[in-house]
């Protein structure tokens, strides 16, 4: 391990990835085959909430459009694909996080706490080469709070200490979120606090003892002066 730091947690969508454009472009591009059309301001307020056999299915609806059980699978089959593609492109991500990603690993063992489907999370670190170097991976449904409450945090605490045998102590551990409710969640577990710009500006990451504007700005010295500035405090186990 690399001095004090023991550990590196991560947020996923908002730190990692930033998926919803992807699939706004990847239903586009389906729909622009029908001669169809959906703004980013439509599908944000009105079709965000479904899964894609919902939202081709409301929008058909919405547009006066028929369409039978048997077309909209074609759609979102033509749409997985789209996806699929930028996916492997590696647009998913935000900029400079592989790189962190991999200079992270390669210092302590890092591990994903988020709120996404663990499913969704592996998919795209699957298809970015990244997800050899996560230990542990926490979505949701695996704690039976999510964030705001410390649980998502104090699970992937524990599994990596599992998994690497140590006995890690939370002040020695870092979260890095988008959010206040993530950040919230991570002091909650004890966790020292990184927040990152993506989604919110500074002035609403109450908690982060350090903000950057992407990862593409942290390093790990960085995270290393964070760690050496505070106390210790033993993560439950």
């Amino acid at each position: 391990m690399s001095g004090a730091l023991q550990a590196i947690i991560f947020d996923f969508d908002g730190v990692i990835a930033n998926s919803e454009p992807l699939h706004l472009r990847a239903f586009q591009q389906t729909l622009a085959e029908e001669h169809l059309a959906i703004t980013a301001q439509e599908y944000y307020s009105r079709y965000l909430g479904f899964d894609d056999v919902g939202v081709f299915a409301a929008l058909a609806r919405d547009r006066g459009v028929g369409m039978s059980e048997r077309h909209i699978a074609e759609l979102v089959a033509r749409k997985g694909v789209h996806l699929q593609q930028m996916l492997q492109a590696g647009e998913v991500l935000f900029p400079g996080a592989a790189d962190f990603i991999r200079a992270a690993a390669l210092a302590v063992p890092i591990a994903v706490a988020s709120g996404a489907l663990r499913h969704e999370i592996e998919e795209v670190l699957d298809a970015t080469g990244l997800r050899p170097l996560f230990r542990v991976i926490v979505g949701s449904g695996d704690t039976p709070q999510s964030k705001p409450s410390p649980a998502p945090y104090l699970l992937a605490v524990g599994r990596l200490r599992e998994q690497t045998g140590e006995t890690l102590v939370a002040r020695r551990c870092v979260a890095i979120e988008d959010s206040r409710w993530g950040l919230e969640s991570a002091r909650g577990a004890g966790l020292r606090c990184v927040g990152v710009t993506n989604s919110y500006p500074a002035s609403e990451l109450a908690g982060a003892e350090l903000i950057v504007d992407g990862l593409k700005s942290l390093t790990i010295p960085m995270i290393e002066r964070l760690i050496e500035t505070g106390t210790e405090t033993q993560v439950g186990a």
